[in-house]
This record gives structure tokens, sequence and C-alpha cells, in this order.
């Protein structure tokens, strides 16, 4: 797909996305941290393509949106206000001190009330992955429009989550995956599998935008970092789905850009990533599990592959150009799937691969992630990532 068709298409995509979740349309806002974080991130490419500014004002008003939406307590909440409690102009300073919502339908499960695996997926609540993903858009959006205090919400965020989530188990220090929407209990005490390397990347990133940016003192997450390195020694990376194989190309990436001049930010971790990426991999191929009808898949999961794809491809070019952590010899092995990246797109840009259940339930996302794997760039970002030397 040339180009120009690339960008007519993901631009088709995020027009109505804006319209249906009430960004640029007359009707209550929809927000969802996830799908925002990837949305905002694909605003700046369309952005970057078009030259047009409105794409960059859309940027920039999701992010206010998602602030004054899921920094605040739900309609239906008896607690009104911001999660993190601060009185309101204070609030609408630090809007991400708190944490964010994840913006699910239902509300949180109630202090006492009984789990249930199947309603407590449309419950709201946080997540720390979304988190690390909103803190890496603000990062982006920073990055872009050069708007500083992005970079000081990214950093308060971070703050906030690492302390919020981190916890003592067997064996050392770990990360809930959900708590409440204020923070003060789990709901879901298991850890994601990459949250803990996701993170260290996010965090990494907006640090290095932060120490870089004169006018933003004391936003120090050294102790962060070192908290979430120690969480990634001797984890078992290689995984089978397709969404954690796309974060993992995607965490390589930003780490042969940050490898040595991040506190924490080691080559040993990078080439880790590299190795179990490289296998998992390996694993899908003999799957064949993107071989299915439309109605069997998940767009969303394959399309994070897809986006891990188009990293693979920056990881090529800037490691061989000497701008990375230094060439890799899985990196050639990783390439040999990129043309995989072309086969998930056009499969999902077939319209009547859009028609079934599985696309209609999760359109938002979808749609938004289709969009970022036809213009990775937002997202992934290119050269290197802004440090001081």
């Amino acid at each position: 797909m040339p180009d120009t068709e690339r960008v007519a298409a993901a631009a088709e995509l995020m027009k109505a996305f804006g319209e249906r979740t009430g960004l640029s349309a007359d009707v209550p806002p929809r927000r969802y941290l996830w799908t925002d974080a990837f949305a905002v991130c694909n605003y700046l490419s369309l952005h970057r393509h078009t030259g047009e500014r409105e794409w960059l004002e859309q940027a920039q008003a999701l992010i206010g949106q998602v602030h004054h939406v899921l920094g605040r307590h739900r309609a239906d909440d008896v607690r009104t206000g911001w999660i993190s409690g601060l009185p309101e102009a204070e609030g609408a300073r630090h809007p991400t001190v708190g944490g964010l919502r994840i913006g699910k339908p239902l509300p949180e499960r109630r202090a006492g009330e009984p789990a249930d695996e199947e309603r407590d997926w449309d419950r709201d609540g946080q997540y720390f992955h979304y988190l690390t993903r909103w803190v890496h858009a603000l990062t982006r959006a920073a990055e872009v429009t050069g708007r500083r205090e992005l970079l000081r919400y990214g950093v308060e965020l971070a703050r906030a989550a690492v302390a919020m989530f981190t916890h003592s188990a067997p064996g050392g220090k770990r990360l809930y995956w959900k708590l409440n929407i204020d923070g003060s209990r789990p709901l879901v005490a298991s850890e994601g599998h990459h949250d803990a390397l996701d993170a260290l990347v996010a965090v990494a990133a907006v640090q290095a935008g932060a120490l870089s940016t004169s006018g933003l003192p004391g936003l120090n997450l050294e102790p962060e970092l070192r908290a979430l390195a120690d969480m990634c020694q001797g984890r078992g990376l290689v995984t089978t789905d397709a969404l954690g194989i796309g974060g993992l190309l995607t965490d390589a990436l930003w780490l042969s850009r940050l490898a040595g001049r991040v506190p924490h930010i080691s080559e040993a971790l990078l080439d880790a990533g590299l190795r179990a990426t490289a296998r998992s991999l390996g694993l899908v191929a003999t799957m064949r599990y993107l071989d299915g009808p439309a109605g069997a898949r998940l767009a969303f999961r394959e399309l994070g592959l897809a986006i891990g794809l188009a990293a693979v491809e920056l990881l090529d070019s800037e490691t061989a150009s000497g701008c990375g952590a230094g060439r890799h010899d899985v990196i050639p092995e990783l390439f040999g799937h990129v043309p995989l990246r072309r086969r998930i797109e056009g499969f999902w840009l077939e319209p009547a691969h859009r028609e079934v259940a599985t696309w209609r339930e999760h359109e938002d996302i979808n749609a938004v992630m289709l969009a970022t794997s036809l213009l990775p760039e937002g997202y992934l970002g290119q050269g290197r990532a802004s440090v001081p030397e």
C-alpha cells in the first residue's frame, strides 16, 4: 500500500474514532486509557505526514479530555472530584498524581464484594500497564509539541503508578495487575507478564525527556527505575501472545536507544529481550493462529504484533547506522518476520473482516491500533531518545 493510501486509511479510522468517542463530535465523551494512548500517538503521526495542525490539536484535546474524565471519579460514584483527592485547582495542575481510571463501563468492585471473573473484566479501576502506556503517550506528545508540562504529567504518573502498584511478595517486590479507582486496594493481585519491563522502558523514556528539558527541576525517577530494573531480573519473557510479542519488540527498540545512556537500562537487558522475542516469534510461526477466519481472531492483539514488527524495521535501520546500542546477532532473524506486518494489516483492512462481531465488539481499540500499524512513527518515535550526553 503506497504511503498516501496508508495516510488516508489512518485518517479515516481516526476521524471516525474521534466522532464515536466524543472527542470531535457533540456526544458524551467515552474515554478508555489504553486506546486513547495509541490514539494520541496516531494524531501525532497524522500531523507529521500531512502537516495539518488539526491533528496536533486533536492530540492535545484528547490528552486534556483523558485527564478530566479518567483523572476524576465516575459520574455514578458517590465520590466526586479528582481521584487524587486534591482540591479542584490543584488537581487540574497535577491531573495524573492519583493515577487514571481505565474507563471500563461498570463501577469498580466494592470492598468485600466477591470476585466475579467474567463481570470484573467490565469493571473500572486502574491497570498498571495502561498507566505506563499513557506515560509513553505523554512523552511522545511532549517531544512533538514542546509542551514541558506533558513531561511533568508523565513523571508524576510514573512515580504514582510505581508507588501504588508495588508490593512485597515471596522473592521480592512485585506489581499488582489492577487496583481500585483511588489506588487504595488491589482488585487483581497477580502481575502482568511484561509489566515490569514495559514500565522500565516507559519510565526511562520520560525520565530522559525530563532531564533533557530545561525548566523541569526535581523530576528524578531514579528510585523508580532502580526498583523496576530489580523486578526485571531473572524474569522469563518468552510468550506466545501476539500482543505481548509486539510489546517486547517495541521495548527492544527503546532499550536499544536508551541502553547505557539512562541509569538501569543495560545492554544485557536488551539482549535478553531480543532473544526472548526471537524465540516467541518462532513459536508463533508454528501455531498458525493467524490463518483463522476473522470471527475467530482478535484484531487488536494481532495489530499489537504488527506494530512491534514496525519497531523491528526501525531497530534494524538504527543499529545498522550506529544510532542504537549496536548491531545484535538476533536482529536479522527478527527482520525475517517483518512481512507478517503487511499480512496482518491487509487482512484487517478488508471491509468484510471488519463486519464480524469480534471487530465490532472492540471497534475503538481495533481501529486505533490498525491506524498505529499503518503510521507507527507517532508511537515508535524516530532515532535516539532525547537524553543529555
